[in-house]
């Protein structure tokens, strides 16, 4: 068993890369590398500045994560340190897949070393990785209420009140995650960690912050598409929210093929070139620019602990 669960992730994410690499391949076996080109010269340059402050506004929003769950642990960090650990938690976990498992490493390493301990890194993960859950939860249910035709591009024979019912079902589920925080309610105890209702100022400030940055990601994308054949952004917000949540469940490495296999579905009206195109914008900025600062943080992080330690060595 534990040889299996060892191979179980990465033999999903390999299979949800492969089966979408060849649907997409059957989908866009007609669209030619000019034409992909051709669509990122057609990106205006307010586009281009636009997707770079749409990945700031994310990235912040990210380190909030971070700095709600300390406050929750009632641990004081400066925000400069909070921020280059965060930023190079998510910029490593999202493009190497398992994020919760990457993410929890990196923030074991940095955080422990501020005086945390092994159980409450393990609260902190749990709690982003809920902050991050509830704001995608509840941008969802927002998308439904309001954009409930959005379930046509995916599923067109359910009917739109299915649309409207699973909205206020989840909208209510987040109204009583508010309301067991402003009552008061037991927390849960396990082997491992205990797991508490935030208090009530929390739960608001995370009610605001994880949207925001899943809005700041959506935005990437929706500045360098094009106006012709284009939703709007709240529908684009929806086909983000769903690509990325099947993207992340899938473990496939940035989430490579399966986000651009829901995207091109998701858009039928649009050009697939174009998709394509405001996808790479999306990975360039979102992905690999984060990633490569991410390593030379971590390069930096660790030779100034190497030093240190000779210096203590020294001593």
């Amino acid at each position: 068993m534990k040889r299996l669960k060892k191979f179980f992730w990465p033999l999903v994410s390999t299979l949800a890369i492969a089966l979408s690499i060849y649907i997409l391949y059957k989908d866009l076996r007609g669209l030619s590398l000019d034409e992909f080109v051709a669509s990122i010269h057609a990106i205006p340059t307010s586009g281009w500045l636009l997707a770079c402050v749409a990945t700031l506004v994310a990235y912040a929003a990210l380190a909030a994560y971070d700095h709600l769950a300390l406050e929750h642990l009632g641990h004081r960090v400066s925000l400069w340190y909070i921020t280059l650990t965060s930023f190079t938690t998510y910029a490593l976990s999202h493009n190497i897949g398992a994020s919760v498992f990457s993410g929890a490493l990196v923030r074991y390493r940095a955080y422990t070393s501020k005086g945390l301990t092994g159980s409450e890194v393990g609260v902190l993960v749990a709690f982003c990785s809920f902050t991050f859950a509830l704001g995608t939860v509840m941008l969802f249910g927002l998308v439904l209420v309001l954009e409930p035709e959005i379930i046509e591009r995916f599923a067109d024979f359910l009917p739109l009140e299915a649309a409207y019912s699973t909205g206020f079902v989840i909208l209510a589920l987040v109204a009583l995650y508010v309301v067991g925080s402003l009552v008061g309610f037991r927390p849960i105890n396990t082997r491992w960690l205990k797991l508490e209702y935030p208090k009530p100022s929390l739960v608001f400030r995370q009610l605001f912050i994880a949207p925001i940055e899943l809005i700041g990601a959506a935005a990437i994308i929706y500045f360098v598409l094009p106006t012709e054949g284009n939703p709007g952004f709240f529908v684009i917000l929806g086909i983000f929210l769903a690509s990325f949540s099947v993207a992340l469940l899938s473990h496939a490495p940035g989430g490579i093929g399966v986000l651009e296999l829901v995207f091109i579905a998701g858009l039928p009206d649009m050009d697939p070139a174009a998709v394509l195109a405001a996808l790479a914008v999306f990975r360039l900025f979102y992905l690999i620019i984060p990633f490569v600062m991410a390593l030379v943080v971590i390069l930096i992080y660790e030779r100034s602990r190497y030093l240190a330690r000779v210096r203590e060595g020294e001593d």
